[in-house]
């Protein structure tokens, strides 16, 4: 096998050097469809690439790229909501503009998550107090093993905290191809987390838009910028026993009551707690406004990125008694790495 020889840099927000044997950019679905199909027996799975936001690329890939690059926004209305069927390859930011644009409010607390709307469903993004399971109507998937076009809907899709039906059952087996949305008339604004409090229960779509950006300016760097995939570590959940109990021996720890009576942690808390803030392995550190993202600094190797994030975890066990998870998914030369957490 012949050695691989075209560069992935620019399509992994951390920035990390790594090649692949062979490319394909899939612009319609018909494409992306026909890459998968053709690729689907291969002895190295391909790798199928959206925003590269959320992923660490370890080492070279050995077998084949598909980069999802599928465009397309349906907007249809009935009485009570609007319905936005997205392409996979639509980037997340843009379908957040793009429905402000349109007044079509829904989404704004979600302004600023890099990577593509496909990856949405995956990962359940949130930020502010709003998950895409709030939003989402069904998915609709490329099954690998049987060459077929399936489409769940939200209950189906086992929407939980940064999880779902794609990240377990359905893990390297469905290739998300489209996204159905439902977005309510009777809008009310969701100002009841952090910064956005200050706008009061009468805040308008484009001024919780214009804070979400502003705050994650503030606190996160550009990938574009500084190599990043943004939050590297998920929120731990904790019983309310233990959390009582980290309350009585750190008073100002951060907690979120959960339905199920958990708590959830803020994992920057634990992490800047520990003065962690700007600690450094080779050319990955902790980035010094927001101590929930790692930085490439400019030519961090992936075992400078996993010694760091092991270095924080460590730490954050021994002191807490909290298992940190790593949040982007990590790949090696042959697939994903089951290790990297």
């Amino acid at each position: 096998m012949s050695s691989p020889t075209v560069s992935l840099t620019e399509f992994n927000t951390f920035g990390l050097a790594a090649h692949c044997q062979q490319l394909i950019r899939a612009t319609n679905q018909r494409q992306l469809i026909a890459a998968c199909l053709a690729h689907a027996d291969d002895a190295i799975p391909a790798l199928i690439l959206g925003g590269g936001s959320n992923m660490l690329l370890l080492e070279d890939y050995l077998g084949t790229v598909i980069k999802i690059e599928t465009r397309g926004i349906e907007v249809s209305e009935d009485a009570e909501y609007y319905h936005l069927t997205v392409a996979a390859g639509e980037s997340w930011h843009g379908l957040v503009e793009f429905c402000l644009q349109q007044n079509i409010a829904g989404l704004e607390n979600l302004a600023l998550i890099p990577g593509t709307v496909g990856a949405a469903p995956i990962q359940n993004i949130g930020a502010y107090g709003i998950e895409f399971a709030a939003v989402c109507e069904w998915v609709e998937y490329l099954d690998l093993r049987s060459g077929e076009i399936v489409r769940l809907t939200h209950q189906q899709c086992q929407f939980g905290y940064r999880d779902s039906i794609f990240k377990r059952l359905l893990r390297h087996r469905a290739v998300i191809l489209q996204v159905g949305m439902r977005l309510s008339k009777r809008w009310q604004a969701i100002v009841n987390y952090g910064p956005l409090q200050s706008l009061g229960d009468a805040a308008t779509s484009q001024a919780i838009f214009d804070t979400v950006c502003r705050v994650r300016r503030e606190k996160l760097p550009d990938p574009e910028q500084v190599g990043n995939v943004g939050s590297f570590f998920e929120n731990p959940r904790v019983t309310a026993r233990h959390f009582a109990k980290l309350k009585q021996q750190y008073p100002q720890i951060v907690g979120y009551p959960q339905a199920d009576g958990q708590v959830k942690l803020a994992a920057g808390w634990l992490i800047d707690a520990l003065g962690l803030k700007g600690e450094s392995i080779g050319g990955a550190a902790v980035h010094q406004q927001q101590a929930l993202v790692l930085i490439n600094q400019g030519q961090a190797s992936s075992a400078d990125v996993l010694a760091l994030a092991q270095r924080i975890i460590e730490r954050v066990k021994a002191a807490f008694e909290v298992e940190l998870i790593m949040e982007p998914r990590a790949y090696g030369a042959r697939g994903e790495w089951s290790n990297a957490q």
